[in-house]
């Protein structure tokens, strides 16, 4: 099996294990009108990390053979002569970071060329990356440094392109995060975005994700079935039968569990899966 379908199992599995394992905290139903649930909390303290420490992290996450290439151009970053080899360098190990689906080091890569180009596409990528890493992680100082990171970029995106959806979108997921005064600012934003594209995948997959973690599996199921209508995806599916077994329905949850294999038919993964459909059916 090929690195980057690895690390998407690994990565649905922490998804996972991140909102059932952890102590949910100050999580509200809104009023009616507002559709997803909230995380309410105030606005993180930063975090000295850097893209160095993330990367070794990653790299044990991933295996010496997926990351000898990115250390080979780390080694070539430190050793490179002047701003546009730099640059390159930097562009170079933000897409080695992609490819094994590691998005922690990528963003920072981003986010440094973004504070030297201003360019629109780094600094979504590298918002967009933060927010993933913050969903990845289960370490609470590094999830603050994501967040204050995904705010600035994604602020500076949105100032650059107003209209950009995933660019709102995905302030918005970093303002429920922690990234503003209140969680609302960024539901709001969300809902923005689903009202002028209502198939919009961000907006769906992190509206259904606030909603499953404040109780509301109803409306979680609305917004994966959403996703799915447009793309079958092991990530949405994997969430749609996490809602289900939530709300008892036991059969809904087998089917949908049951496309998660077909997505991954990894044995691993597999068998998990199959642990999860046998304690529904008993």
């Amino acid at each position: 099996m090929k690195g980057k379908q690895i690390a998407i199992i690994v990565a649905v599995l922490v998804i996972v294990g991140y909102l059932y394992l952890q102590p949910v905290k100050g999580l509200i139903k809104p009023k009616e009108g507002h559709d997803n649930g909230m995380v309410a909390g105030s606005k993180p303290a930063p975090a000295t990390i850097s893209a160095d420490m993330v990367s070794a992290t990653a790299k044990t996450a991933i295996g010496e053979n997926l990351s000898a290439k990115i250390t080979d151009l780390e080694s070539q970053l430190k050793q490179a002569a002047g701003d546009k080899q730099k640059e390159d360098l930097q562009r170079q190990l933000a897409k080695q970071w992609d490819d094994v689906n590691q998005p922690a080091p990528a963003a920072f890569y981003y986010l440094d060329l973004a504070r030297k180009q201003h360019g629109f596409n780094d600094w979504l990528n590298a918002g967009t990356r933060f927010n993933d890493a913050y969903r990845l992680s289960q370490d609470s100082s590094l999830q603050s440094a994501f967040v204050l990171s995904a705010v600035e970029a994604l602020q500076n995106a949105t100032k650059l392109n107003p209209d950009n959806l995933d660019a709102k979108a995905g302030l918005g997921v970093a303002y429920v995060n922690g990234g503003a005064p209140s969680p609302m600012q960024g539901i709001s934003l969300l809902l923005e975005v689903v009202a002028k594209d209502p198939n919009n995948r961000s907006a769906n997959l992190n509206l259904g994700l606030f909603a499953m973690k404040s109780g509301q599996y109803e409306k979680a199921v609305v917004r994966f079935k959403t996703l799915i209508a447009q793309k079958p995806e092991i990530e949405p599916y994997f969430y749609l039968a996490e809602s289900y077994k939530q709300l008892g329905q036991k059969q809904q949850a087998i089917d949908a569990y049951q496309k998660c294999k077909e997505l991954m038919p990894d044995p691993t993964f597999g068998k998990r899966i199959d642990d999860f459909i046998k304690e529904l059916k008993n």
